[in-house]
């Protein structure tokens, strides 16, 4: 059986000097925001090239965080793709917002510039784009659309730990704020939950430190109304021993991808265009026949997965917020999306009948 991803692999050689770790933990009865989650932020913030870094308890949490450090009036615009996982939408609606979904480009996934345009109004305050499957917004871009115009942007990068777009500048440096999320099966995971906050803004990091922490700086000192979103001490000290080795395995990701997009020879099979400094969180492929080719890979003992079935506006979920409403690429997407193994531990000959397995389709 050729894996998906196989977490427990890729660490391996990590586990002894973990379990360590945690003796340390359990000694010291050290938890919640202790020395290992500022030493991670440190670290964190210095890998992504940021001012600034925040942990809290989840990439969902750090959607949310991001918004409402904002402080922004009730029913305020937020732009934001319609092929994206549910957490980007979550966050706009849990702080009172309004998302205004716009389609994504059919050949790499990524929101439509053009789409961005026609959707500004007055009541535009936030634009979300999302590095969806690991490929890089040019937030340059965005940036020159709403020039003048007083609209922040957030990156939903908890797709593309690591990744640069395509000038090679690190995801953040034209944002306002960048969140990550840890979720075991991202490029970097722990081993439960845990996300992250990147700005180049003092006042937004202040801010945050607080908010993640019930309004709290120092104990029983609540100087805003707060949430309860804290990352624990031993998800950070193990994020902290995986950050070293992240360069390496998203390198191995690269060389994956690009034996996939050169050894893939099929005319039933449509490889998404990635941008130039794509950390490769996913590696999708399109085809009409979806469940024929799911049949193909299962019989051929391959695991593969589906990031993601419905765009935004198909669940159920929103159905009042989006209702009528068609998005022609995103729908296309998912309704053809399907997601082949891209483990940076997976073996050559593994990569190999991979691709021996779709040319035979």
């Amino acid at each position: 059986m050729i894996k998906f991803y196989d977490i427990n692999k890729q660490d391996k050689h990590l586990h002894n000097t973990f379990i360590g770790l945690l003796r340390k933990h359990f000694k010291k009865s050290d938890f919640i925001l202790g020395q290992s989650v500022k030493n991670f932020e440190i670290n964190f913030s210095n890998f992504t090239k940021s001012k600034f870094a925040v942990g809290c308890a989840n990439g969902t949490d750090a959607l949310y965080l991001a918004l409402k450090v904002l402080n922004l009036p009730k029913n305020s615009e937020v732009i934001v793709p319609a092929m994206t996982w549910v957490s980007t939408v979550l966050a706009i609606v849990n702080n009172n917002l309004k998302p205004i979904l716009v389609d994504v480009n059919k050949d790499d996934c990524l929101i439509s510039l053009s789409e961005i345009k026609k959707n500004l109004s007055s009541k535009t305050k936030v634009i979300l784009p999302v590095n969806l499957y690991g490929g890089v917004v040019n937030i340059k871009e965005i940036k020159n659309i709403i020039k003048n115009k007083k609209i922040f942007i957030i990156e939903d990068s908890a797709q593309a730990h690591g990744g640069k777009d395509n000038f090679g500048n690190n995801i953040g440096k034209h944002s306002d704020l960048s969140c990550y999320s840890f979720y075991p099966g991202k490029n970097l995971g722990c081993y439960g939950d845990g996300g992250m906050i990147t700005t180049n803004k003092n006042k937004f990091y202040q801010k945050i430190i607080k908010l993640r922490n019930l309004g709290q700086k120092r104990k029983n000192i609540h100087d805003e109304i707060g949430v309860n979103s804290r990352l624990d001490s031993i998800q950070a000290s193990l994020l902290n021993l995986k950050l070293k080795s992240l360069k390496k395995f998203n390198l191995k990701r690269k060389n994956i991808a690009n034996f996939y997009k050169k050894n893939i020879k099929n005319n039933k099979i449509n490889i998404i265009k990635y941008s130039k400094n794509a950390v490769y969180h996913q590696y999708v492929v399109l085809v009409k026949n979806r469940k024929s080719l799911i049949k193909h890979l299962e019989k051929n003992q391959i695991q593969y997965g589906i990031h993601y079935p419905n765009p935004i506006n198909k669940l159920k979920c929103f159905s009042k917020l989006f209702k009528n409403k068609k998005f022609v690429n995103s729908e296309y997407i998912a309704s053809r999306c399907l997601s082949l193994p891209i483990d940076p531990v997976l073996k050559k000959s593994e990569v190999k009948k991979v691709v021996k397995v779709l040319n035979s389709f």
